[in-house]
C-alpha cells in the first residue's frame, strides 16, 4: 500500500507521523509539552536541510549557492564538459573528478570515435588531475557507490541517475553546463527544495525486489509531480528490513519520479557497506531529528508490494504482474492505446497483443543490467531462481551485466555466473548501454523486460521513423529470472519457490588500484591533450539581441516530451562530440523536418551576423519584416533571427545536455512550454543561452508561424518576466510570455548568448 499525504507531515522521534491539519497544533503541544517548534524550524530539521546547510555558500538558505565535494561524468558527457570549460579558461580540476566509459564502451559504431574520446579523457585526467575508469571496469553510478560516496557528502553527476542516497550522499544529476561551473570554482544556485518524506514501513514478500518497490511509488507520483524537483527523504521502521544494495535499487529509481535528489537515513547496515569497502571514515549517521516537517509524506507498507512490470512507453505505466496476466487483453489494449500518444508516426503499427500465447505473455528478451539491475544481490538472488534450469531455445535471450568488475569477480569466485551460463544466459562486461538503447536490441516488434532505469521508446534501440519498432518493460531482476526459468512466459518472482541463498559479499579493490587511473592533486599542465577528428570545438554563439525574431520549427503535444524524443540516445551518441554532426539527429524519432527548418532560419542569422543579405538567405524573412514594421520600427540587422520548439511539457529523462545545445547550435533561441518536466532540463536551455519560455494558455501559433519579441534584452535587464510576444500574420496578433524565475547569472548568461561566452566575457 502506499498513501499520498494531501497536505505536510510532522514526523516525530522518526517513527510518529502527524499529518498538517487543523487538529495539528493542538496534536503537537499534547505530544512534546512545554516544547514549542514553528513549522519553519521544524523544516531544518531534515537531513536533507543538514546537508545543503552544510554545503551552502551563501548567507542565505532561501536561495542556495552549493559548491560539490565531488563531480562525475561518462563518456556521453565529458568531452563536452571538459572542451567547454577548457573554452572558458580552466586550468585544473578543482575538486576531485570521476571520468568513467560506461555508455560507449564497446567502440563498435562510428570507426575510432569513441576509444579517441576515451583517450581525450585520459589525458585530461593527467592534465587537469582527474580520475580516469576505463571502459567495461563499471558503470558510473557502482564506481561513485564504491569509490566516491559519503555519508553527508554531495556529488554531482552528469548522469540524471545520479542518486547515492541510500549511503547518505546528496547527489543530483545535472546537465554538463551545471558541472563546467563547479570546475570554474563556480556554484550551483537554486532555490531551498522542498522535501517530501517517504516513510517505509513492513518487510517486503520473498520475491520482491528493489525495482518492484521503486515501480510501485514512480507510479503514484509521476503524473501529479507530488515530488518534482523535491527531495526525496526515506525514513520509516521499513529502512532497517532492506539490505544496502536494495536500498541502493530503489534509490536510483527516484530519478524517474522527477525529483531532485534523495537521502536516507543510514544505520550500521550502511556503515558496513563502507567497512565492506575499506572506507569506514565515509560513514556517517544521519537521521532526521526529534520534530521534522515534510511538505509531503508518502507512506509505503513494504509487506504490501507486490511484483510490479512497468509498461512501454514510461516507467510510471505501472500494473502489478498479476493484475497484468489476470486481465492481459484489456491491459494489452490500454498500453497499445497510449503507445499512440508516443508512436505518432503512421509507418508503426504497434501491437503487444501478438504476444499472447495460449493465454499467456510471452516475452522475447531479458536483461539484468546497469546501475539499477547489475548489483550483487539482485544478481545472486536472481541465479537462485535459475538454479538447475535453463532458458530454452526459443526466441527467449538472457543478459546479464555485473555493474562492476569488483561485482563481477565476486560473482565468479561464488560460482553465480558459472550457473547463469549453464542456463543459457549470457555475461557480459559494466556497460550502460541496454539502458540507451546501444546494447542488446531487440527484432523488431520484439518485447524486452529489463531490470534497467527506463522504457522511453528507442530507449531500447529501435527507430521508429524507419519502420523499425520494440519496447520494454520494466521489472526486477527476480521477476526477470522467475521469466526466464518459465523459458519467457511472464512470471512473478513470488509466484515460485526459492531458497535464497544471500551469499556474503567482499570487495577487492586491486582491480582498481591496477587499472583505475588517479591523477587528483596531480595535474600536469605539460600532458598534451589527445584529440580524436570527431572531436569538435563549439561553434561561436551570439550575444543575444535588442529583439528576437522565432520561427516556431516544431510542435509537440505530447503530455511529456522526453530528452531522447529532443536528441535520440543509441548509435547517434557516436557524434556526441561533436556539436554540429549530433546536431543532425535532433528531433530526428519526433519530428524528422525539424533539422531542415531549423537550417532554414539559421540562413538568415549567418547572413546577419556575417554583415550580408539576410533576405537574399532567406526568402520568407523580407515578408515577415515588412509586417512587423507595419507596427514596430525594426532594422532587420539589429534583430536576432531564431527557431523555436513548442511542446508542453520537454525535458524528461537524460540530463545530457545535448537536448538543449543541439538545438542552439541549429539557431534555436527558444523553447515555449506549458511547464518544464525537470530543473536539468531548463537549466540546460538556460546554460546554452535560451530563453525558457512558459504559456499556460492555448498556443495562439502553429507550427511555421513566426514569432516577434520586441525589446527582450532590456527585459531581461530589467527582470521583466512578463514578455509581450506577436504572433505576425496579416495583422500582429499580440501575447504574453513567462520567463519564470532567473537567477541573476541565468540572467547574465542568456545575455551573452551561452556559458561559454559568459565565461570568456
Amino acid at each position: 500500500m502506499i498513501k499520498l499525504f494531501e497536505n505536510g507531515a510532522y514526523l516525530l522521534n522518526g517513527t510518529e507521523i502527524i499529518e498538517e491539519n487543523a487538529d495539528t497544533a493542538a496534536i503537537l503541544a499534547s505530544k512534546l509539552g512545554n516544547e514549542v517548534i514553528s513549522k519553519e524550524e521544524a523544516a531544518k530539521n531534515t537531513m536533507a536541510y543538514e546537508i545543503l546547510e552544510a554545503h551552502n555558500t551563501s548567507d542565505n538558505m532561501d536561495k542556495l549557492k552549493i559548491k560539490f565535494d565531488k563531480l562525475t561524468s561518462h563518456d556521453i558527457t565529458f568531452v563536452g564538459i571538459i572542451q567547454t570549460a577548457r573554452a572558458s579558461g580552466l586550468e585544473k580540476f578543482p575538486v576531485p573528478y570521476v571520468l568513467t566509459n560506461c555508455h560507449n564502451s564497446l567502440c563498435a559504431v562510428g570507426g575510432t570515435i569513441n576509444e579517441d574520446d576515451h583517450m581525450f579523457g585520459l589525458s585530461c585526467a593527467k592534465k587537469y588531475g582527474g580520475i580516469y575508469v576505463p571502459p567495461h571496469q563499471a558503470v558510473i553510478h557502482q564506481f561513485a557507490r564504491e569509490m566516491l560516496a559519503g555519508g553527508g557528502k554531495m556529488i554531482l553527476g552528469s548522469d540524471s541517475h545520479t542518486r547515492y542516497g541510500a549511503l547518505g550522499t546528496m547527489a543530483i544529476g545535472e546537465g554538463g553546463p551545471e558541472l563546467v561551473k563547479q570546475l570554474l570554482s563556480k556554484t550551483y544556485d537554486i532555490n531551498m527544495p522542498g522535501v517530501v518524506g517517504v516513510y517505509l514501513t513492513g518487510k517486503p514478500q520473498i520475491g520482491v525486489g528493489p525495482q518492484d518497490v521503486a515501480l510501485a511509488i514512480i507510479g503514484e507520483v509521476f503524473a501529479n509531480g507530488y515530488v518534482n524537483n523535491k527531495v526525496m527523504e526515506f525514513v520509516g521502521d521499513g529502512v532497517a528490513n532492506l539490505s544496502v544494495d536494495f536500498r541502493i535499487g530503489v534509490d536510483v529509481m527516484t530519478t524517474e519520479t522527477t525529483c531532485l535528489s534523495s537521502i536516507w537515513t543510514t544505520d550500521q547496515e550502511v556503515k558496513e557497506f563502507y567497512e565492506i569497502h575499506g572506507r569506514t571514515e565515509d560513514y556517517k549517521e544521519l537521521a532526521p531529528k526529534k520534530v521534522t516537517y515534510y511538505d509531503g509524506m508518502i507512506y509505503v507498507d513494504l509487506s504490501e508490494i507486490k511484483p510490479m512490470i512497468a509498461m512501454p512507453f514510461h516507467p510510471s505505466n505501472v500494473y502489478t504482474i498479476d493484475e497484468l496476466n489476470g486481465n492481459l487483453y484489456d491491459i494489452l489494449d490500454d498500453v497499445e492505446k497510449k503507445a499512440l500518444v508516443s508512436l505518432d508516426n503512421s509507418n508503426v503499427k504497434f501491437t503487444l497483443k501478438d504476444k499472447v500465447r495460449n493465454g499467456k505473455l510471452y516475452v522475447e528478451q531479458g536483461v539484468i543490467a546497469g546501475c539499477a539491475g547489475g548489483g550483487f544481490e539482485n544478481i545472486c538472488d536472481a541465479t537462485d531462481i535459475l538454479d538447475g534450469k535453463f532458458i530454452g531455445a526459443d526466441e527467449f535471450s538472457l543478459s546479464v551485466y555485473p555493474a562492476s568488475q569488483p561485482i563481477f569477480m565476486e560473482l565468479v569466485k561464488n560460482g553465480s555466473i558459472a550457473k547463469l551460463m549453464s542456463t543459457g544466459a549470457t555475461i557480459r562486461t559494466a556497460f550502460c548501454g541496454p539502458c540507451f538503447g546501444a546494447g542488446d536490441v531487440p527484432a523488431n516488434n520484439g518485447l524486452s523486460i529489463r531490470h534497467s532505469t527506463r522504457n522511453f521508446p528507442n530507449r531500447e534501440g529501435s527507430k521508429i521513423t524507419n519502420g523499425q519498432v520494440a519496447s520494454v518493460a520494466l521489472m526486477d531482476a527476480r521477476s526477470i529470472a522467475a521469466t526466464a526459468a518459465n523459458k519467457g512466459y511472464l512470471t512473478a518472482a513470488t509466484d515460485i519457490d526459492v531458497n535464497y541463498a544471500k551469499p556474503k559479499y567482499f570487495f577487492d579493490r586491486t582491480i582498481y588500484d591496477n587499472r583505475v587511473y588517479n591523477g587528483l592533486g596531480k595535474p600536469d599542465s605539460n600532458v598534451e591533450l589527445k584529440f580524436g577528428p570527431g572531436i569538435v570545438d563549439w561553434p561561436a554563439m551570439s550575444n543575444l539581441a535588442d529583439n528576437i525574431v522565432l520561427k516556431v520549427v516544431a510542435e509537440i503535444h505530447d503530455p511529456v516530451t522526453t530528452t531522447d524524443e529532443l536528441i535520440p540516445s543509441g548509435e547517434t551518441s557516436s557524434y556526441r562530440s561533436n556539436p554540429l554532426g549530433l546536431a543532425e539527429f535532433t528531433l530526428s524519432r519526433k519530428d524528422p523536418a525539424y533539422v531542415g527548418r531549423a537550417k532554414e532560419v539559421q540562413k538568415a542569422e549567418k547572413a546577419r551576423i556575417a554583415g550580408e543579405d539576410i533576405f537574399a538567405a532567406n526568402d520568407e524573412i523580407e515578408d515577415i519584416f515588412a509586417k512587423i514594421n507595419t507596427q514596430f520600427k525594426v532594422d532587420p540587422k539589429e534583430t536576432e533571427i531564431g527557431s523555436v520548439i513548442y511542446a508542453v511539457k520537454p525535458g524528461d529523462g537524460s540530463a545530457r545536455e545535448q537536448a538543449a545545445s543541439c538545438q542552439k547550435v541549429l539557431g534555436g533561441l527558444a523553447n515555449i512550454a506549458k511547464e518544464y518536466a525537470t530543473k536539468r532540463y531548463r537549466s540546460n536551455l538556460i546554460n546554452w543561452g535560451m530563453l525558457p519560455f512558459i504559456l499556460k494558455e492555448e498556443i495562439p501559433f502553429a507550427n511555421g508561424d513566426y514569432i516577434y519579441i520586441p525589446e527582450i534584452k532590456n527585459a531581461i535587464i530589467n527582470k521583466v518576466n512578463d514578455i509581450k510576444a506577436y504572433v505576425v500574420g496579416n495583422t500582429l496578433k499580440e501575447f504574453t510570455l513567462n520567463l519564470g524565475e532567473l537567477t541573476d547569472d541565468e540572467r547574465d548568461i542568456i545575455l551573452k548568448g551561452c556559458l561559454i561566452n559568459y565565461y570568456r566575457q
